[in-house]
C-alpha cells in the first residue's frame, strides 16, 4: 500500500479476533394461538355454525342511519381512540428505531484547534508561538449482528407494534358497540317515557272513576281503593321521571362517546329498532384469526420469546467495527485536500466476563415474562370463548322470553281493557281493576327492556366473534 505524501497511518493496537460463531436467531420454543388453546371444541354447544368471518357490516345491520353516523363521528373525535391511535404511531417508530441498530452509523465532524506556547527566559525573553489546527472526519461504526440479539430486539419491536395496531382494532369495535349500547338505551328511554305518560293519563282517569264511585257511595270499602288508585297515580309519575332522568343519561353518554361536550342537541331516536338476524358463529377455531385481543396477545407473546432470545445473546461476545477518514491541517483551505489525509479501521471484541449477574437475571426474567405472556395469551382465548357461548345462550333465552312477555303484554292489554268497561258497569271493584292495569304497564315496560337487552346482546356476539368496521384508516 502506497502512503503519500502528508498522509498518515493510524494502526490500531487491538487487532481482530477470529472466533468460530453460528450466527444464528435466537429463535424460541413458541407456539402459535392455535396450538397455544389445546382442546378447542369443534363446534359451539349453543350451535351457531355455518359460514363466518369478519362482519365488517354489523353496524349496518340494525339499519339505523342516525347510528351510523354517529358511529362514524366516533371515529373521528372519541379522544380515547386517538390515544390509541397515537400508540399505535409510536410503537411503529420504536420498531422502526431498534431496525437503525443493525445499520452502519456514519457521523461527520468538523473542528478547529487554536493554541499558544509561551517561552520566558532569562535575561532574554524568548518569545511565544501560535498555532491553528482545522480538521474534518467521517466516522463510521457498525457492530455485526452475529448472535441475532439486534435482529431478535428488532423483530420484537415489530411483534409489539402489531400487537398495538390490533389493540386500536379493538377499542374501535368496542367504541362501536359501547356507543350502539347508548344509542339503544336512549331509544329505550323514549319508548317508555311514552308508555309512562300513557300510564299517568289512565290512571288519572282511574282516580276520577274511584272517586265518581266513592262520591255516589256505591259500594263499601272504597275509601282504601281510593287511596290505593291515588298511590299507584303517584308511582306512575315518578317511573315517568325516572325515566326521563334515563332519556337525559344516556344522551350525555351518547355525546361522551362521540367525543362532544353535553349540550343535549343531538336528535333523539323515537325508539328501539327491530333485532336483525343472528349472524352466523363459524367453526370455534376461527375466533382465533378474526379476534383482535387475540391477535394482540399471541404477538405479545411472540415479542416476549425474542425479547428473551435477545437476553441469552447478550451473554455472548459482542464485535464492533469502527473507521474513520478525514484530514488534519494548519491551514483552513486544505482542510478538502486530499493530500491531507487521515484514516483508520479497527475492530474489535467485547466478551462479558462478571457483571455480578446480571445478564443471568436478566435473561430469566426474560423467560419469566415469556411464560406469562403465554398464560395471558391462553386466558384471552378462553375468555373469548366463554363470550362467543355465553352471548349464544343469551341469544336464544332473550328470543323465548322475548316471545312469552310479548304474549303476556297483550293477554294484559285486553284483561286491562275488559276491566276498564267491567268496572263502569260495576262488574268488578277498582281493585280488579288497578290489579289489571298495573300488569299491563308492567308488561309494556318489560317487554321494551327486553328488547333492548336482546340489542346489547346482538352487539356483544358480534364484538365476541371479532366484529370490525370496513373502515382501517387510523383518525
Amino acid at each position: 500500500m502506497k502512503i503519500k505524501k502528508g498522509q498518515y497511518l493510524i494502526i490500531p493496537a487491538m487487532g481482530f479476533i477470529f472466533v468460530g460463531v453460528m450466527a444464528c436467531s435466537p429463535a424460541t420454543d413458541q407456539v402459535s394461538a392455535r396450538s397455544a388453546a389445546k382442546g378447542i371444541p369443534a363446534g359451539w354447544s349453543s350451535g351457531g355454525l355455518g359460514m363466518a368471518g369478519v362482519d365488517y357490516d354489523w353496524i349496518a345491520r340494525f339499519k339505523d342511519p342516525q347510528l351510523m353516523a354517529l358511529v362514524a363521528e366516533a371515529m373521528k373525535r372519541n379522544p380515547d381512540l386517538k390515544a390509541t391511535a397515537e400508540r399505535v404511531r409510536r410503537a411503529e417508530a420504536v420498531a422502526r428505531l431498534s431496525g437503525a441498530e443493525k445499520k452502519p452509523q456514519l457521523n461527520a465532524q468538523v473542528n478547529s484547534l487554536q493554541q499558544k506556547q509561551r517561552f520566558p527566559g532569562f535575561p532574554i525573553k524568548l518569545g511565544s508561538n501560535n498555532a491553528e489546527t482545522y480538521g474534518a472526519s467521517l466516522d463510521v461504526n457498525w457492530e455485526p449482528d452475529l448472535w441475532g440479539r439486534l435482529r431478535a430486539s428488532q423483530a420484537a419491536a415489530a411483534a409489539e407494534s402489531m400487537a398495538f395496531a390490533e389493540d386500536y382494532r379493538s377499542a374501535r369495535a368496542s367504541l362501536a358497540g359501547q356507543l350502539a349500547k347508548a344509542w339503544f338505551a336512549l331509544g329505550e328511554a323514549a319508548e317508555q317515557v311514552i308508555l309512562a305518560e300513557a300510564a299517568v293519563g289512565v290512571r288519572v282517569k282511574t282516580v276520577a272513576s274511584v272517586q265518581e264511585r266513592f262520591a255516589a257511595a256505591l259500594e263499601g270499602g272504597l275509601a282504601s281503593q281510593l287511596r290505593l288508585a291515588e298511590t299507584d297515580l303517584a308511582s306512575s309519575r315518578a317511573s315517568l321521571a325516572l325515566w326521563e332522568s334515563e332519556r337525559a343519561r344516556a344522551l350525555r353518554q351518547v355525546e361522551l362517546l362521540i367525543g362532544r361536550f353535553p349540550e343535549g342537541n343531538i336528535p333523539q331516536p323515537h325508539g328501539l329498532p327491530g333485532a336483525p338476524s343472528v349472524p352466523p358463529a363459524g367453526l370455534p377455531s376461527e375466533l382465533l384469526k378474526r379476534r383482535p385481543d387475540i391477535v394482540a396477545a399471541e404477538r405479545r407473546y411472540e415479542a416476549a420469546g425474542l425479547r428473551r432470545g435477545a437476553a441469552r445473546a447478550a451473554r455472548y461476545p459482542s464485535f464492533s467495527l469502527t473507521g474513520r477518514s478525514g484530514t488534519s491541517t494548519s491551514a483552513f483551505e486544505d482542510v478538502l485536500d486530499r493530500g491531507f489525509g487521515i484514516w483508520s479501521l479497527a475492530g474489535s471484541v467485547a466478551q462479558p466476563l462478571f457483571a455480578g449477574g446480571r445478564l443471568k437475571e436478566e435473561e430469566r426474567i426474560a423467560g419469566h415474562d415469556e411464560v406469562i405472556a403465554l398464560q395471558e395469551l391462553q386466558g384471552t382465548i378462553l375468555r373469548a370463548f366463554a363470550e362467543v357461548e355465553q352471548a349464544l345462550v343469551a341469544e336464544e333465552f332473550y328470543a323465548r322470553r322475548e316471545a312469552a312477555v310479548l304474549e303476556s303484554a297483550t293477554s294484559a292489554r285486553k284483561a286491562a281493557e275488559a276491566s276498564i268497561l267491567d268496572f263502569a258497569d260495576g262488574a268488578v271493584d277498582a281493585l280488579t281493576l288497578l290489579a289489571a292495569q298495573d300488569r299491563q304497564v308492567q308488561t309494556a315496560f318489560q317487554l321494551v327492556s327486553l328488547r333492548r337487552m336482546r340489542l346489547e346482546n346482538r352487539i356483544n356476539l358480534h364484538l365476541a366473534l371479532g366484529g370490525d368496521f370496513q373502515t382501517q384508516v387510523l383518525p
